[in-house]
């Protein structure tokens, strides 16, 4: 069963992921890793630490000579911003008689309820980890995921939809086209009209002092029928990815094709029409997203996700020093005005973390031969019926 762990802090000196249950054979880059770690650093509203960070992954243990060994594969991404923190942050000795402690909580951070969780009177030891950099670790275990499922025939991608007020219109284009014309956008929205005015908002809200939310799509295609399953309430696809989704910090909603679009129509508007071609069970449409009763029914995975604003302001909220308890403006860390662009490739990598473990269950296989053959097998029982 494939699984990842992360560890580290966001001004630490590195983030380390441990990617387990890799089958042996597979083919893997730290440049293919890369990629997917400069896509997260784009996009026009991002803060000052993306002109710090430049991420590259360093692959310490479970890879020889380009291939996994099916041992756990561990990826690290040392910060360049360490030099900064060194010793504010270090791991070991007295704290420094000058540190400056962090007691004024941010509204809408973990900065307050982990205090109170982990019994800790300087917020940066909560925000260090609760900061959403650990999503970096995230998109690298994600790119490991997306070179096994190219293997398996399957894609992904992304586009932004919403920004603040602004929101594209619905589309015929197919999610693969989708995402492929987002790839060409600052802003990752697919109508260059539409990212225009995206873009303004994100000005007008930095001018502001303050931050905007959006709502992005995620869309994996090339997917076989059957995954996921309807007999238990965690085995079921859609449940699986939406908690994957909503684990990425600032998501407040998730949805799978029309979404809360669906709680409006009615049934003969909303349920996909079973048609039969020589290539086998297809749907006319695809308002269901791609899964039905838990599992998926071949057509492309399409995930909505909403994220709120993000919650670090410029102009900050009101607060409360938890030393005098007085009503005092809440603290300022460097942040993003907007950051929906970025969230989407971590939802990427969510989703490819999410489907490569399903993958696993239903085709498992020590080795990428032998999990490849299973995949075959199926194949050509899903030709017969």
């Amino acid at each position: 069963m494939l699984r990842f762990l992360t560890a580290g802090e966001s001004h630490g000196p590195a983030l380390t992921v441990i990617v387990e249950g890799l089958p042996a054979g597979l083919k893997l880059t730290a440049a293919q890793i890369n990629t997917q770690l400069s896509r997260r650093q784009k996009g026009f509203g991002r803060g000052d630490r993306m002109q710090i960070e430049q991420d590259q992954v360093e692959i310490t243990a479970g890879l020889r000579h380009g291939q996994t060994l099916g041992s756990p594969l561990c990826l690290v991404i040392h910060n360049r911003d360490w030099k900064n923190w060194q010793d504010s942050l270090r791991a070991e000795g007295p704290a420094p008689r000058d540190l400056q402690r962090l007691v004024r909580p941010r509204p809408g951070h973990a900065d307050l309820v982990g205090a109170l969780k982990y019994n800790r009177y300087d917020f940066r030891d909560i925000l260090e980890r609760a900061s959403a950099r650990e999503t970096a670790a995230r998109v690298a275990a994600g790119a490991v995921a997306r070179v096994l499922l190219r293997e398996l025939g399957v894609s992904l991608g992304s586009w932004v939809e919403r920004i603040g007020p602004v929101a594209t219109k619905p589309s015929a284009l197919l999610p693969r086209q989708l995402a492929a014309q987002a790839e060409k956008s600052d802003v990752h929205c697919p109508e260059a009209r539409i990212a225009g005015r995206m873009r303004t908002e994100i000005i007008k809200a930095r001018k502001a002092g303050d931050t905007l939310g959006g709502v992005f799509r995620v869309s994996a295609w090339g997917l076989l029928p059957g995954l996921g399953s309807h007999v238990q309430w965690d085995r079921r696809l859609d449940m699986r990815l939406a908690g994957a989704i909503m684990s990425i910090p600032a998501i407040k909603g998730v949805a799978f094709g029309l979404g809360f679009e669906a709680a409006a129509s009615r049934g003969s508007k909303v349920h996909d029409v079973i048609t039969f071609s020589r290539s086998g069970y297809g749907r006319r449409t695809n308002h269901a997203g791609g899964v039905e009763g838990g599992i998926s029914t071949g057509q492309p995975l399409v995930v909505q996700a909403a994220m709120k604003p993000i919650s670090t302001l410029r102009k900050p909220l009101a607060s409360v020093d938890i030393r005098s308890k007085k009503r005092l403006r809440a603290g300022y860390e460097r942040s993003d005005v907007c950051a929906v662009p970025a969230a989407a490739i971590v939802g990427e990598a969510m989703v490819a973390m999410t489907l490569t473990g399903i993958y696993q269950e239903k085709f498992a296989g020590d080795a990428l031969s032998e999990m490849l053959a299973n995949v075959r097998t199926y194949r050509r029982y899903l030709a017969k019926r």
